[in-house]
């Protein structure tokens, strides 16, 4: 007798309709994500094929290399809206930001100025991926004092981490909110990535989903299939992205 394998499920299949995507870069000419309104366009037209239904964009700010301000981002994304509108895109779509927590940041943050959030009081924040930043825990207790809650962009990713697990325990434990980029569970950024993203959902770690899209070549990547032994958990936690629906 012959046993097939069961194929596994395409990253695709598995978003759920109406999909709130919380990360992305898609605002066109301000990062290294979109170049133009065309390719926004495109992008965004890719990801609806999936079920993605809203979209808030999330421009990078990083001192001394995108050198974004709140007001600079919010120009950006009212055009982009009006352009989009007029192609006949009729999703929810707005504007915050990946901030990369350093100096400059926690200086923001300490400033009392008000930050680009993806809903409320939710901050999505970045490491650079050379080290964690020596301000790191000053950088989300301030966020915090300040109102906010932070949400920690691909902690897969750090790859500073991924023989220090204890680490990942800290940060939750300090009142970081974690985002999976959804790519990691394909393989699309090394198996290490891979690895370290089952394990934090293994966990119960991961809170929250997003795209991460760049370009053409992630959206693409949505057609390979996931290396996850059990989706129940991503599945989970895909859903828990209605609670930033527009």
């Amino acid at each position: 007798m012959l046993f097939f394998k069961k194929p596994k499920a395409r990253l695709a299949d598995l978003i759920p309709d109406g999909y709130v995507d919380i990360h992305s870069h898609l605002l066109p000419g301000i990062d290294d994500g979109s170049k133009d309104n065309n390719n926004s366009l495109a992008l965004i037209n890719s990801l609806k094929e999936y079920g993605f239904g809203q979209f808030i964009t999330t421009p990078h700010i990083l001192t001394g290399v995108y050198n974004n301000t709140r007001e600079g981002i919010l120009a950006v994304e009212e055009a982009t809206k009006t352009f989009l509108t007029g192609q006949g895109i009729t999703q929810p779509f707005k504007a915050a930001a990946e901030y990369l927590m350093d100096d400059s940041f926690l200086n923001l943050v300490k400033s009392g100025k008000p930050l680009l959030t993806l809903k409320d009081d939710y901050v999505l924040v970045e490491m650079s991926y050379i080290n964690p930043p020596m301000q790191l825990y000053d950088c989300i207790y301030e966020l915090q004092l300040a109102g906010y809650k932070p949400v920690l962009a691909h902690p897969e990713r750090y790859v500073f981490y991924h023989l220090k697990p204890e680490e990942y325990t800290k940060l939750k434990k300090s009142g970081c909110k974690f985002q999976l980029n959804l790519l990691s569970v394909t393989g699309y950024y090394g198996k290490p990535v891979f690895e370290i993203a089952q394990k934090l959902l293994e966990d119960n770690m991961i809170d929250f989903t997003g795209s991460d899209t760049h370009h053409e070549r992630h959206t693409d990547a949505f057609k390979n299939p996931v290396l996850l032994k059990n989706t129940d958990k991503l599945k989970k936690v895909l859903e828990n992205n209605s609670h930033f629906s527009l």
